[in-house]
C-alpha cells in the first residue's frame, strides 16, 4: 500500500507507467488469493490539538520555538503597549471620578453661595437693618440728612 501511495507524491504527477502490482501489496490492502481477509480494525484515537498546546505551552516547550525566541523583542513591545493601555485606563477613570467629585462639590458651593446671596441681600433691605439697629438702642433718624459746607478759612485758631 505504502509503494502504491507513493505515485501520488511523485514530482512527475504519474506520468511514469505505474509499478507493476505484486503479492504484498494486495495483501497490505486486506486481499489474498481467495478474497477479502476479515482483520479486526482497530479504533483510531484522536488527538486532542488543544490538550496537546496546553501541554506543551506549560511544559516550555511552546518558548523554546524558534519563531517564539525570534520575534521576542516583537512579543516583549506588545506587552508594553498592553501594560501602557491598562495604565492610561486606570489613570482616565481616576481622572474622570476625580472631575466627577469636583463637579458636585463646585455645584454645592453654587447652592451655598446663591442661599448666602439672598440671605445677605434680605439682611440689606432697610427696614431689617433699622430693627436690628433698635436692638443696640440706635433709632432712625426722622430728619434727612444735609450737608455741612465747610471753607478752610472760616476757621481760626485761638492763640494763647
Amino acid at each position: 500500500m505504502v509503494k502504491e501511495n507513493l505515485k501520488y507524491n511523485d514530482p512527475s504527477h504519474g506520468l511514469k507507467d505505474p509499478p507493476a502490482p505484486d503479492s504484498t501489496v494486495e495483501a497490505d490492502r486486506g486481499f489474498d488469493a481467495a478474497g477479502p481477509v476479515n482483520e479486526p480494525v482497530k479504533a483510531v484515537k484522536k488527538t486532542n490539538k488543544s490538550r496537546k498546546a496546553v501541554q506543551e505551552f506549560l511544559g516550555g516547550d511552546y518558548l523554546s520555538r524558534e519563531w517564539v525566541t525570534g520575534n521576542l523583542s516583537y512579543i516583549l513591545y506588545v506587552a508594553l503597549l498592553a501594560m501602557v493601555y491598562i495604565a492610561n485606563t486606570y489613570y482616565t477613570e481616576k481622572k474622570f471620578s476625580a472631575i466627577e467629585r469636583t463637579k458636585k462639590e463646585l455645584k454645592e458651593l453654587r447652592y451655598e453661595y446663591i442661599t448666602t446671596k439672598s440671605i445677605l441681600m434680605f439682611q440689606g433691605r432697610q427696614s431689617e437693618i433699622s430693627k436690628r439697629a433698635l436692638n443696640q438702642g440706635l433709632k432712625e433718624a426722622k430728619m434727612p440728612p444735609y450737608k455741612i459746607l465747610y471753607s478752610g478759612d472760616s476757621l481760626q485758631k485761638k492763640k494763647p
